[in-house]
């Protein structure tokens, strides 16, 4: 049976793009998101964006402005919305659930922040088998104290490429690639 494949879209919020908080690439990456979610819609494939809510914390707390999605972001009414309340996304939210409602067996993975909820996600879609692929140039970060955010970026890149498959996989491929795949297969 083919696999049905689904795009995650994680955290790419309002409160973790801001002055204090500037991401790499952002641009770009929201220009490549917005290109995959097309594809997925027009093949009728579901796209999700996660947000993290944060309600109670004093952060993120949802229908705030940190929360909601970026403006640069084309949503459509056909999308699937998810909240979150840790860094992994799969933790006490409905995501699960949805995926097998929806028969997803493939997750293509973009999002912001690299090294914390793109990487818990990863990592715990990797233990229930999914077959994932993480697009290389379609996850962002910020500075860390002894890295900057592309170091961040591609070392989480080449850990990702060198991690013990499970029953699923996980590949790490560029937008360019995965878009030209994307278009040359018929749904």
């Amino acid at each position: 049976m083919k696999n049905k494949k689904a795009l995650l879209i994680i955290d790419m919020q309002k409160g973790s793009f801001t002055e204090e908080t500037p991401r790499f690439d952002t641009d770009g990456v929201v220009k490549r998101i917005n290109q995959l979610a097309d594809v997925f819609r027009k093949t009728e494939l579901p796209v999700i964006y996660i947000q993290h809510d944060g309600t109670g914390t004093g952060a993120f707390e949802k229908n705030t402005w940190e929360w909601e999605l970026l403006e640069s972001l084309e949503v459509t009414t056909t999308d699937i919305f998810i909240n979150k309340y840790a860094n992994d996304v799969f933790y006490n939210s409905k995501l699960q659930s949805k995926l097998q409602s929806l028969s997803v067996t493939e997750l293509l993975v973009t999002g912001c922040a690299t090294d914390f909820c793109v990487e818990s996600t990863i990592q715990s879609a990797l233990t229930k088998d999914y077959h994932i692929t993480v697009v290389s140039d379609g996850h962002t970060t910020d500075e860390r104290p002894h890295l900057t955010a592309e170091k961040v970026i591609t070392h989480y890149n080449w850990v990702w490429q060198n991690m013990i498959p499970t029953n699923g996989s996980i590949t790490v491929n560029s937008f360019e690639n995965i878009i030209q795949d994307l278009e040359l297969v018929s749904y």
